[in-house]
């Protein structure tokens, strides 16, 4: 090429345009290998031509807020999408601290995306409102949709499921998890096409109706790639015996109730499900036991040995249970269980389990004042046994500081740590002391960490050891936690990749909300509730920062007593911006104030 342009000294004017056009092919071309969305999104930043050819070859679409920016935007800027992920409402839905009518309604982005998007093939949507109206613009407008995944999500049921999967013949995963699903009696099982079937993964664990088991084993025949289901709790264990007999190339499975429900009819007295098991030679991930009869457990024998995952969150078992299944579970690499496995369950998991990687305890009873049979012992247990643990979730009701730092120095590969104290300001139960060293050991130790959740009696010490060492953290959780303003000031002002910063019964007021002011554009969302705020301070990160969104929510016996005081077209008075603030939402926002806020909804 040098040598060409050595000879050739003289251009005509459409050659002149050539190179242009060939680093634009090539640009683009390097881009299609870009798969990490952070990558394309510092892509996108270097120049103008760059900026263009991402959005030109992007196809897919993280949205981790759908207020963040509007349907319209998003398909101006982004013409092939094929795949899309978008997210609506706080976390704390899950807790019901937000208003079931707050909003994050599907039904705009289902209605532009019709037009735009032909090519779309995938939707993940999470904590979104999702009529039946909206799966059938789906079903109708995307001739090739093949996977749509809803986590907890709502506003629809079996009519719209009926429509979608009647008409997306090409479907290959339909997954509904932790959904709320409205019960309208439609068989939407027996909807599915007749044909042989592309379906990969079904999952409708959460779906709290009967299903037609009879065109649910039809379906479960024609599916040859079936790969991944989770039935729902009215499936009883003869049934899942006749699935399982349809499907032993599957890898995944929810088991549903693992009980009978009724009695058995005569010919299914002698249903060997432990050959079923034995069948299943592919399955590595077990889940289900919604309403489990222990004396059925020996049947899974046959694949634990096999099993890198293994959820136990809906299985109300004892120690004894758990230590028959657990110690065939030598290749264990995510467990999740219910505390009632104790701590001497918890042993038993760490003697064998040498390779596990996540574990999750939920609580029997999560009442603050309940009994709970998890406590630092168990989880001292674990940090010895299971040396390569990366994420752990924890609820107890007592834990030590000792136990914590042990954790810090044996699994110092972990990448989230939330430890739930369920009781408020629960200090280490042996010496007395907060919880500080504890917590500090664990951001000092773990260099990778980005997930941490905080609770238990916590001074503003542990809050100056989290700006100090978290320089990595992306998501907080602060529950309990500080003396004062200067605890979040700490937090604010030390940690830089600090994304999504989620605050409940705290005692930080306004101004440790405003010493946040230079980092809060740079974050997802700030959510602060049950704190020491006022309607003055709040006022003023939204004075100070347009670019932001800052809401105001309020409980409903409130509502129309604030809805005045409160208005940023009345005059200001001193009264109103001294109402302390129950909860507040903060999040960046390309669009402003969106325009579907229901009245407990102020937006400043």
């Amino acid at each position: 090429m040098t040598e060409h342009h050595s000879d050739h000294g003289d251009h005509d004017e459409s050659s002149s345009h050539f190179p242009d056009q060939v680093l634009e092919n090539v640009l683009e071309t390097v881009l299609m290998f870009l798969t990490s969305r952070r990558d394309r999104n510092a892509a996108s930043l270097v120049c103008k031509s760059w900026y263009r050819a991402e959005a030109m070859t992007r196809t897919g679409l993280f949205i981790g807020n759908c207020y963040a920016v509007s349907p319209h935007r998003a398909i101006q800027r982004f013409g092939r999408v094929q795949s899309l992920v978008l997210k609506g409402k706080p976390r704390f839905a899950d807790f019901n601290l937000v208003p079931p009518n707050w909003g994050a309604h599907f039904a705009p982005w289902a209605t532009a995306m019709g037009a735009a998007w032909p090519g779309l093939e995938k939707v993940c949507l999470k904590r979104m409102s999702i009529t039946d109206d909206d799966l059938k613009v789906i079903s109708v407008s995307f001739p090739r949709f093949k996977e749509l995944v809803l986590v907890c999500c709502e506003g629809f049921g079996p009519i719209g499921l009926a429509d979608l999967v009647s008409k997306c013949r090409q479907l290959r995963v339909l997954d509904l998890m932790e959904c709320e699903v409205d019960d309208d009696e439609v068989d939407w099982i027996s909807f599915f096409p007749e044909t042989v079937t592309c379906l990969e993964s079904l999952i409708f664990d959460c779906v709290n109706i009967p299903v037609n088991i009879d065109a649910l084993e039809r379906l479960v025949a024609r599916s040859p790639s079936l790969k991944k289901l989770k039935l729902n709790r009215h499936v009883s264990i003869a049934q899942l015996h006749r699935l399982m007999l349809h499907a032993p190339q599957l890898t995944l499975l929810g088991t549903g109730a693992f009980n009978t429900l009724s009695p058995l009819p005569d010919e299914e007295q002698e249903l060997d499900l432990s050959a079923a098991f034995a069948a299943s030679k592919n399955l590595t991930c077990l889940s289900g036991f919604q309403e489990i009869v222990p004396q059925f457990l020996p049947a899974i024998h046959p694949v634990c040995a096999n099993l890198t995952s293994l959820n136990f969150s809906y299985a109300n078992i004892n120690t004894e249970h758990l230590k028959v299944v657990i110690r065939h579970c030598y290749k264990l690499q995510v467990f999740w269980a219910l505390d009632s496995i104790c701590d001497e369950g918890l042993q038993a998991v760490a003697a064998t389990c040498k390779d596990l990687r996540e574990l999750r305890v939920f609580p029997v009873d999560a009442r603050e004042d309940s009994e709970c049979p998890v406590s630092d012992v168990g989880l001292l247990a674990i940090s010895e046994g299971c040396r390569k643990l990366r994420s752990i979730l924890y609820f107890c009701q007592r834990m030590t500081n000792a136990a914590v730092i042990a954790m810090s120095k044996n699994c110092p590969d972990l990448v989230v740590f939330r430890l739930c104290i369920m009781g408020r300001h629960l200090p280490d139960h042996i010496t007395g002391e907060p919880m500080d060293e504890g917590f500090g050991a664990i951001v000092r130790n773990c260099k990778k960490l980005t997930r941490l959740a905080v609770s238990g009696l916590l001074t503003d010490k542990a809050l100056s050891y989290i700006g100090k060492y978290g320089k990595l953290v992306r998501t907080l959780s602060l529950a309990f936690a500080g003396d004062g303003d200067m605890g979040l000031t700490y937090v604010l002002e030390g940690c830089p990749r600090l994304q999504k910063l989620e605050i409940r019964d705290s005692p930080f007021g306004d101004a440790a909300l405003l010493s946040g002011l230079h980092h809060y554009y740079n974050m997802r969302f700030l959510w602060m509730s049950t704190c020491r705020l006022t309607l003055r301070g709040c006022k003023e990160v939204a004075r100070r920062r347009p670019q932001l969104v800052v809401e105001v929510i309020r409980d409903d016996e409130r509502e129309n007593a604030l809805e005045d005081s409160v208005s940023m077209d009345d005059g200001d008075e001193i009264k109103s911006d001294d109402e302390r603030v129950e909860i507040l939402y903060v999040y960046r926002s390309l669009e402003g104030r969106r325009n579907d806020a229901p009245r407990c909804v102020t937006i400043l």
